[in-house]
């Protein structure tokens, strides 16, 4: 590499750390933001403890990185070659744990991204599971349902070598719902003759838990709540910006309902659905009807009277004042600088990721200069994965829980991850700080488990 890229690291040692990581991988730009995110964020621990330093270096590498070919028959008879993808990043604390995403954009730099952050979101859980996560560049928008499965099928043909119940647990995330989950699961048995928790997010009645599909969206408003309820504030009246329009978007929305907020937006690809008034319990229904039963665009309901349409925009360019919350749940990148400028100035408070890193290191910055309560997406959005968790310990026991028990384990997990994220930040002696805390708790858990087993060496 010739030149090497820009950065806000500063401090000399974690400025090495980066660029030999640069070095290593140069074109994964996703990667590389993740890496720089986390390690900047961590220069308070580092202070305090530099034994973590050299095991920070250590864990950006992953412990094994598998791609593969995957063959699939059209339905005009023609073969479709994808990618498929599985990095399987760390073992320290448990299996490798983390999603399938089938989408054109899908390359190695975002796989590693996603698998790296999800080493510590799923530290942050207190379950014992490592970090990974896979998929592919296939798009399942537009293909017929016997075009996904048989694309599914021939995924689960390579991946299943690589995976097992107590080696690496994959689930779904973006264009990977109960559909697909159910055609690779229907796939795997029928290869190896066992039935196993070896995919989560199953549906219920075969393996699956209730709330799962629920838990990422449900989950990212518990931590909220539990941030207003620190500030002696509640969800009463407060206007919610929400993007997407998936399986994170429509129950978070639902959750905000419930507890009182309002919520304005939904989002998809090609533009923005809005309303002044907020969405209620019905359009929030037509909206999953929309999307999880006829796979449409939001484009579809600007008909409505009560609805706004803008093509091509998304939430944060649309609202000018009156936001108190922001929920970006749609996919990485999605809130750049003047995107964050124009949130806080329309007076959004709050921010919690429901998506994986939606926002840019320019973005983060405003928040923390802004005073915003920002929370990052490996503690705002480990919901989805802390059941995921806890559909693999049904699993082992040969039990399944009843929705009120799943889901006030979820609560209890979110709200222990806003008081460690936050209680944390205080030792370090950054109060408030939910970016430090969610990471340096995360990591040092991680860290200090590959100390003790050999993994890795501090200085």
């Amino acid at each position: 590499m010739d030149k090497m890229s820009s950065t806000t690291i500063t401090n000399p040692a974690l400025l090495k750390i980066y660029r030999a990581v640069e070095a290593r991988d140069p074109n994964q730009p996703e990667f590389l933001q993740a890496v720089e995110e986390i390690l900047e964020s961590l220069e308070p621990l580092f202070a305090k403890y530099p034994k973590y330093l050299n095991v920070f270096h250590t864990s950006c590498e992953p412990e094994r990185v598998i791609q593969f070919r995957v063959p699939w028959q059209d339905d005009s008879g023609n073969i479709q070659i994808n990618r498929g993808f599985r990095v399987q990043f760390n073992q320290a604390i448990g299996p490798y744990k983390g999603g399938l995403r089938f989408h054109p954009s899908v390359n190695l730099s975002i796989i590693k991204f996603l698998g790296f952050e999800q080493i510590f979101k799923n530290a942050l859980t207190t379950l014992p599971m490592g970090g990974g996560k896979g998929g592919s560049d296939f798009d399942p928008k537009g293909k017929s349902d016997a075009e996904v499965l048989r694309f599914c099928q021939s995924f689960m043909t390579e991946l299943s070598r690589h995976i097992g119940a107590d080696r690496d647990v994959p689930a779904g995330d973006i264009g990977v719902g109960g559909r697909e989950i159910g055609f690779m699961y229907g796939q795997w048995k029928r290869l190896t003759a066992e039935h196993q928790g070896i995919l989560t997010g199953k549906g219920y009645g075969w393996g699956g838990s209730l709330i799962r599909p629920e838990a990422t969206g449900y989950g990212c408003v518990y931590a909220l709540n539990e941030c207003l309820k620190d500030r002696n504030d509640s969800m009463e009246g407060k206007k919610c910006l929400i993007s997407g329009s998936g399986n994170v978007a429509q129950y978070a929305a639902e959750k905000v309902l419930q507890l009182g907020g309002s919520v304005l937006s939904f989002s998809d690809s090609a533009g923005t659905l809005f309303c002044d008034s907020g969405f209620s319990k019905e359009d929030v229904e037509t909206v999953m009807e929309l999307k999880n039963v006829k796979r449409g665009r939001l484009s579809e309901l600007q008909g409505n009277d009560r609805f706004n349409y803008h093509a091509g925009s998304k939430p944060w360019a649309i609202k000018s004042s009156g936001i108190d919350v922001a929920l970006p749940c749609a996919t990485q990148n999605e809130i750049n600088k003047s995107a964050a400028e124009s949130l806080v100035s329309a007076g959004c408070k709050f921010i919690f990721e429901g998506a994986n890193m939606p926002s840019t290191p320019e973005a983060i910055h405003v928040y923390k200069a802004k005073d915003v309560a920002y929370f990052p997406a490996k503690a705002a959005n480990a919901g989805g994965v802390a059941v995921s968790g806890l559909e693999m310990a049904q699993n082992s026991a040969r039990y399944e829980w009843t929705r009120e028990e799943v889901d006030v384990k979820l609560q209890g997990i979110m709200k222990n991850i806003f008081e460690t994220c936050r209680d944390v930040a205080a030792d370090l002696g950054k109060p408030g700080d939910y970016q430090l805390g969610a990471n340096a708790a995360g990591f040092k858990k991680v860290a200090d488990a590959m100390l003790a087993q050999g993994m890795a060496f501090s200085n």
